[in-house]
């Protein structure tokens, strides 16, 4: 039933996709025939605009099917949906330009493409929220429900329910639970364990679910094949949500090794070489071009430290940074010179005497860090990334911090998406260390420009620096 129903669903998410589409281009082509002809700037007949538009059509619905908006709706976020139908839409819009561009025809209008990806993009997302909206509300009514069996009683089988209880426009409904080792009627959270696993086979024929989870604790993993042979039989969807999420990544990264799946425990985009290559150059270009732009502060920065108290411009202290090497990271000196004991005796607190009057200012503006650009041309940083730490505090978290140390896998940053976040300067390193995380194993160029993007907008001013 819900199979069928996902069909439905999938074929009218088309349909209003497509004329979403059609509005959009109609509208962006009577804007254009009205600008343009009120200035008598001549046009291309409306023929081809139309002829234009029938190819359009199934190219843009294309395009949504490979950038993944015809996955279901249960888990997929507004955010993860609008950035696919910004990344449609702009792909389909330089295609339609260079297109353009190589037919040479006079009078293409540049103008209707832009205001038919603008209005598209935003009655795009108008409209599937308006249809998530509708879906919140059937499944509310106890409609258009996915019907779950468990099998296993584990932490994983308690964490998925959890997750399930807390979002029910998922639409996901478990009709209950099997295990060998908890007591028949035993409840968590109105999910019921129905009995042993060995009535899978019978409790599948009367249920008819449409979907089985396998939730097995790591003891019981030698019953999987068993289990997995009878999910099959039934012919039943099945999935496997493993008792060990605390280790593997949410993506875990696997490979074949002549039919035998390795999954790697961190999967970490950087280690592949083209990526490596492709951040490096970014890295290179951003921070030539950082180091002219902020040349003329720096400069005025230099000639305040220099006139406002004794020792050197630069301050240079050891980090922590990629595999563990340490480097010595620069910034400008914001605090009277200090032995090596004073420096390591801590972090610098509120109202601390030692920052001079500059420094408050420029650790404020995060002016200090910017002699970290030459740090990163010379490859000991990178524009973004985890920030690195000193060897002291290193030693210290990653005893404390469970995972601490994977930060080390890549470059350490100037800036970070725990930055970008609120997590600097007088806050939660374990949150820190997930955002770091969260970075390193779904890193891509738009992040690291999205990154970028915020740091430009609410990273420069720091709350928590004194």
């Amino acid at each position: 039933m819900i199979k069928d129903n996902q069909k439905y669903l999938n074929r009218l998410q088309v349909v209003l996709d497509g004329l979403v589409i059609i509005v959009s281009y109609l509208t962006a082509w009577f804007v254009m025939l009205r600008t343009v002809q009120a200035r008598g700037i001549g046009v291309l007949p409306p023929e081809f605009y139309m002829l234009a538009l029938i190819v359009l059509l199934p190219f843009f619905l294309l395009l949504y099917y490979a950038c993944g908006l015809y996955t279901p709706k249960r888990v997929q976020g507004r955010r993860l949906e609008g950035s696919n139908i910004v990344k449609a839409n702009i792909i389909g819009g330089l295609t339609l330009m260079a297109v353009y561009f190589f037919i040479q025809l006079p009078n293409v209008s540049r103008l209707q493409i832009g205001v038919f990806l603008l209005l598209n993009i935003a009655l795009t997302f108008v409209e599937r929220n308006l249809v998530r909206l509708c879906l919140r509300r059937m499944r509310a009514m106890g409609l258009n429900l996915k019907h779950i069996i468990l099998v296993g009683y584990s932490r994983a089988a308690e964490e998925y329910i959890d997750r399930i209880a807390q979002n029910p426009q998922w639409g996901y409904h478990v009709l209950g639970l099997l295990d060998d080792k908890v007591p028949e009627g035993t409840i968590y959270r109105g999910v019921e364990v129905l009995g042993p696993t060995e009535g899978l086979s019978a409790l599948l024929e009367i249920s008819q679910p449409d979907e089985i989870a396998i939730t097995l604790g790591l003891p019981e993993y030698y019953k999987l094949e068993r289990i997995v042979a009878m999910c099959e039989k039934s012919g039943v969807h099945t999935k496997f949500i493993p008792d060990y999420s605390k280790i593997i990544p949410t993506k875990p990264y696997t490979e074949d090794l002549m039919g035998l799946p390795v999954i790697n425990i961190r999967h970490v985009p950087l280690s592949n070489t083209f990526n490596m290559m492709v951040k490096r150059v970014m890295d290179i270009i951003g921070a030539i071009a950082c180091i002219i732009l902020f040349s003329p502060v720096m400069l005025v920065t230099a000639l305040l430290i220099k006139l406002t108290s004794k020792g050197p411009l630069i301050f240079a202290q050891e980090r922590v940074g990629l595999h563990n090497v340490p480097f010595k990271m620069y910034k400008f000196r914001s605090m009277e010179v200090q032995t090596n004991a004073q420096e390591k005796a801590g972090w610098t607190t509120r109202n601390d005497p030692r920052v001079t009057t500059v420094g408050k200012v420029i650790r404020r503006l995060s002016i200090d860090e910017m002699p970290q650009f030459f740090n990163v041309l010379k490859g000991d940083m990178s524009l973004v990334g985890p920030r690195p730490e000193r060897p002291q505090f290193v030693e210290k978290f990653r005893e404390e911090i469970p995972r601490y140390m994977v930060k080390h896998q890549v470059r350490p940053g100037m800036t970070g998406w725990a930055q970008v976040n609120g997590y600097r300067g007088n806050t939660s390193i374990r949150k820190r260390i997930d955002c770091d995380l969260y970075y390193i194993e779904n890193w891509t160029v738009g992040l690291d420009v999205k990154i970028l993007f915020l740091t430009v907008f609410k990273g420069f001013v720091n709350k928590n620096a004194y």
